[in-house]
């Protein structure tokens, strides 16, 4: 037996040890808890109540095989391509499909994964940010977005996508804080068990609500200046290891005295696999997702573009802003997102959020202007968001209308 008690046992009826052992692996790296029986009599106990039945190869070939009732859920699972016949006989027992080790292990941990995370709920919605000049305020309207969609009563996670940026651990205060970082993610073939993630990741208060977010910065230094805007980012030390129970969909490395001189610029971009899986999951959890992008689309960027219900383009008034945000415009549609504007005043040449809209060829979604308070509130390690920027962000999330649960 494997994994926490969940309620949720996977019923694995399996004569071959070899095949058991590749399948109890694959139910420890989705925190699946399984009960094994050595064959299909055995196995009638369980049948009707088990959420998912796996049969290996060699039980469903037995020369009398044990009639059972039709069920959904049933996966058979050899060591390599099925013997002749074996699909016949798999069928005949109801099995959906046949899947063949090591080739098919992604679809096995699917089917692993979607019993622990249950089935999806509504409400998952993905939203994309993105300046559309450098310092446009693309992150601080970011976490704005999380800050209203928290206090809203969502299920929010803020995820970080640019490596290049000044991190939102510096943003919202939280740059000492030892919680996991993208670097410290492993995906095991495309899966992430969001609710140990979540139990690692950093929180943000912004009552009566609060929103986890999973930063590219680096971990912070022992000892290192409480004053967030005095915090050393040109070295980086071994992050802690998550809870036990959340090693295997990811691992940080364990605590370690060793030092490695990184600069800021060299930290590691997520790539497009680990956001896929991260919003992916995130989605079917029924999370509000909100994703602040690079302007320099990468792979794991624009994997985040592609993936998001909406984009929103953060954009000052002001000429060069808006000739800087064309060639963002154009990168975006490569992806296929559906762009939305957010102008940010004040206006410095006369331009107006309307013509800005115009110009780039992009609906407006509102206008906020800049606020010196919120500057100065930054300077201090706090994050306190109000006026413009929140009514802007209260409008985006409406317009995303309540997503239904994908298989």
């Amino acid at each position: 037996m494997t994994g926490p008690v969940t309620g949720k046992r996977v019923l694995v009826v399996a004569t071959d040890a070899v095949v058991l052992d590749e399948v109890l692996r694959l139910a420890a790296v989705a925190n699946c808890e399984t009960e094994c029986v050595p064959d299909l009599f055995a196995a009638r106990a369980r049948w009707k109540d088990a959420p998912l039945v796996l049969i290996d190869e060699a039980a469903v070939t037995e020369d009398e095989p044990v009639k059972l009732p039709r069920r959904d859920g049933v996966l058979v699972v050899c060591k390599g391509p099925p013997e002749p016949g074996t699909w016949q006989r798999a069928f005949a027992v109801g099995a959906q499909q046949v899947h063949s080790l090591p080739d098919d292990e992604t679809a096995v941990l699917k089917a692993f994964a979607e019993i622990v995370d249950g089935p999806a709920r509504p409400g998952g919605r993905v939203l994309a940010v993105i300046g559309g000049r450098g310092g446009a305020g693309a992150s601080v309207f970011a976490a704005g977005l999380a800050t209203a969609a928290a206090r809203a009563g969502e299920g929010t996670l803020l995820l970080d996508c640019d490596p290049l940026g000044g991190g939102l651990d510096l943003l919202l205060g939280a740059e000492n804080h030892r919680a996991v970082r993208w670097p410290d993610l492993r995906v095991d073939s495309g899966r992430i068990l969001l609710s140990a993630l979540e139990e690692a990741l950093p929180h943000h208060d912004c009552s009566p609500g609060r929103f986890a977010f999973l930063s590219t910065g680096t971990p912070p230094r022992t000892g290192a200046p409480s004053h967030p805007l005095s915090r050393d980012r040109s070295t980086t030390f071994a992050a802690p290891n998550p809870p036990p129970h959340a090693s295997e969909p990811f691992t940080a490395e364990p605590n370690s005295a060793r030092r490695r001189t990184t600069p800021p610029t060299d930290r590691p971009s997520p790539n497009g696999e680990a956001i896929a899986a991260v919003v992916d999951a995130a989605r079917r959890a029924g999370r509000f997702v909100i994703c602040d992008l690079p302007r320099n689309l990468g792979d794991g960027s624009a994997e985040a573009a592609a993936r998001a219900d909406l984009v929103l383009m953060v954009v000052p008034l002001d000429f060069r802003a808006c000739s800087a945000a064309k060639r963002v415009v154009a990168l975006l549609r490569g992806t296929g997102a559906e762009i939305r504007l957010v102008a940010k005043g004040p206006a410095r040449s006369g331009l107006s959020a309307t013509q800005a809209a115009d110009t780039l060829d992009v609906p407006l979604l509102g206008e906020y202007r800049h606020e010196p308070r919120l500057t100065r509130s930054l300077t201090r390690g706090s994050f306190h968001p109000g006026g413009s920027l929140l009514s802007v962000a209260a409008s985006a999330i409406a317009a995303l209308p309540r997503q239904e649960p994908t298989p």
